[in-house]
């Protein structure tokens, strides 16, 4: 069995007085994906802030890789191993590619070049304005800045949200070449169930900001009823 990369106990958040999560445990094995599941506003994006750093914590404990990663302000915790794509697709619209990836590079595997290499569209575009680009190259230079940190653990809430079919099929071949061949570890928070149990290990499914279930992705991707239950999907 793997090392444990992150290790979450109890963990309570919100955002100024209102608590939206609630005693959150679990853990996530090195080199594995977890498919962060829920209705609309259960909870999963709360939770990918909070181990970014973006809301109030409130109680509990986030061990990643041994570090106290709920004692460290947002600013630290690129530094602690967390590559954040938040839904907003973090990028600096007024720089070019090229410019978004070298401001936040950090010394590791995962290049500039590498990114151009996993993204070709970016590396076409590496002169081009974050305005000039479309939906999805967005997402990709999101994700490619995330990936240029270097980090232990990939955080991606909604990357295929609003994005076409062709630029969908494009982003879960890079997720599982980031993961599952090259051994990142990931969480990622997304509506359409299925495509990212196909690429994940564990799954774990919020409800009124609790976790209502946990465990391997395949099994929960092989349960239509359960789906259905957990989520109103059996798809």
């Amino acid at each position: 069995m793997p090392d444990t990369l992150l290790q979450i106990e109890a963990l309570s958040a919100g955002y100024g007085e209102a608590v939206v999560i609630t005693d959150i445990s679990l853990q996530l094995a090195q080199g594995h994906t977890l498919a962060l599941l829920g209705r609309n506003g259960t909870g999963k994006t709360t939770l990918m802030n909070t181990l970014a750093g973006a809301t109030r914590q409130h109680g509990g404990s986030i061990q990643l890789n041994g570090v106290a990663l709920h004692r460290l302000p947002s600013h630290q915790r690129a530094a602690a191993g967390i590559g954040w794509v938040p839904q907003e697709r973090n990028i600096f619209k007024s720089l070019t590619v090229h410019e978004n990836l070298t401001a936040v590079a950090r010394p590791g595997a995962w290049t500039p070049a590498r990114a151009y290499e996993l993204f070709p569209r970016l590396a076409e575009r590496q002169g081009n304005l974050g305005t000039q680009l479309s939906g999805g190259e967005q997402q990709m230079l999101a994700m490619a800045r995330a990936l240029v940190l270097n980090p232990r653990l990939l955080l991606l809430d909604e990357p295929l949200e609003g994005l076409a079919p062709i630029i969908v099929d494009e982003l879960l071949r890079a997720i599982q070449r980031v993961t599952r061949d090259e051994g990142m570890s990931a969480i990622i928070v997304e509506q359409h169930p299925q495509a990212i149990l196909a690429i994940s290990q564990q799954t774990v499914v919020l409800d009124h900001g609790t976790v209502v279930h946990q465990g391997p992705a395949d099994a929960l991707a092989k349960d239509a009823v359960l789906l259905d239950r957990l989520l109103g999907v059996a798809r």
